[in-house]
Formats: structure tokens, sequence, C-alpha cells
């Protein structure tokens, strides 16, 4: 059971061992406490320098969308690792399908979101205020999960966000990474 459950989630040896014992060998629940202990420790790795990673580029077949992106880490060894590269691969691909904007909401600038605001707030004129502010807070959310790269939904595994599968590759690798930026290009526009 501890084998599989490393293979489902690229946890540790002991982690699986602890989390399954923890869990009473219920794997569903054992996945959660890992997620849960990855999602922790990502948040203490938060403050640690980034100075290696890598540059990664990507071209859709017909070459009409083009992406390059920075993703940062602190070690040269996790810049070569293999699910490293296959992560910053995947990242490319989300940019490419699905065209965020931002890599985060720190990133949207405050006159975009005044903007997106002030056409949410007129299209709920006439309903009570508090009901009027949760649908304008609901907008906003939408925006941010349409363009910014880690509130989107990852199109490999639609149940998971960006930012939960930077958390567990954090987890996997015990270092900081950090997506630094990215660009995308599409013909025509």
């Amino acid at each position: 059971m501890v084998n599989d459950l490393r293979g489902q989630t690229g946890a540790g040896l002991l982690d699986c061992k602890k989390a399954l014992t923890e869990s009473n060998g219920n794997v569903e629940e054992a996945i959660t406490i890992l997620r849960k202990k990855g999602a922790a420790s990502a948040a203490k790795k938060a403050d640690r320098m980034t100075k290696e990673g890598l540059i990664e580029s990507y071209i859709h077949v017909g070459g009409k969308v083009g992406v390059m992106i920075e993703v940062n880490c602190e070690t040269d060894f996790v810049a070569r690792n293999d699910g490293f590269k296959a992560f910053v691969r995947d990242l490319c691909l989300q940019i490419a399908a699905a065209s965020p904007l931002y890599v985060s909401r720190e990133q949207v600038p405050e006159a975009d979101l005044t903007k997106e605001r002030e056409i949410a707030a007129a299209q709920v004129q006439g309903k009570p205020p508090a009901a009027a502010q949760k649908i304008v807070d609901g907008k906003l959310e939408k925006y941010y999960s349409t363009f910014c790269l880690l509130d989107q939904s990852f199109v490999k595994v639609p149940e998971k966000s960006i930012k939960d599968f930077l958390t567990e590759t954090i987890a996997k690798t015990g270092e900081n990474i950090q997506i630094r930026r990215f660009v995308r290009f599409q013909l025509g526009s």
C-alpha cells in the first residue's frame, strides 16, 4: 500500500507510511493528509531564494501558438530533474491552451480590477445591495480563474488548480519554486 501511495503522490516513503497509519489504511484520506502536509511545506519554503531554474518554450502543432516561460527553483540539481522539467512543460501547455494574462492575482493591474468591478456592478443594478456585492465578488473570482495562471484549472487534471499542481511539485522537490513570468504568442493577435 505504501508503494502504491508513493506512486500516486510522489511523496517520500516515511511520509506515505505515516499518512497511511494516520488514516487507518484509507488511501484517499492518506492522499488528503499528504496534500495538506505538502501545502504547509510549500508555505514554509516560500521565503527561500530561487536563483536557478529553467526557461522553456513550446510551439503548438501548426505553429500558430507559442509560449516561453521562466520557472525558478533553489538549486540546479532540481532544475535538471526530469520531474521539474515535466512540470515546466505542463505549464507551457497550460498557457498555450488557456491563455492566461498574469501569473497571480497580485499582478493584475488595479485599473483592470476597477474596470471589471464597474462592469459587474452595472450588470446587477436593481438587486439588493448584499446580493449585488456577492454577484460582483463572484464575477471577480471568475475573472481571476480565467486570466490568472495560478487560479486556473489544470487542463490535464481539471479537478486540480495550477496552484495545487505547484504546491505538489514543491512538496516533491523539497524546494521553493516560483513561476516568474511567461509570454504567449498567437499568430495574428
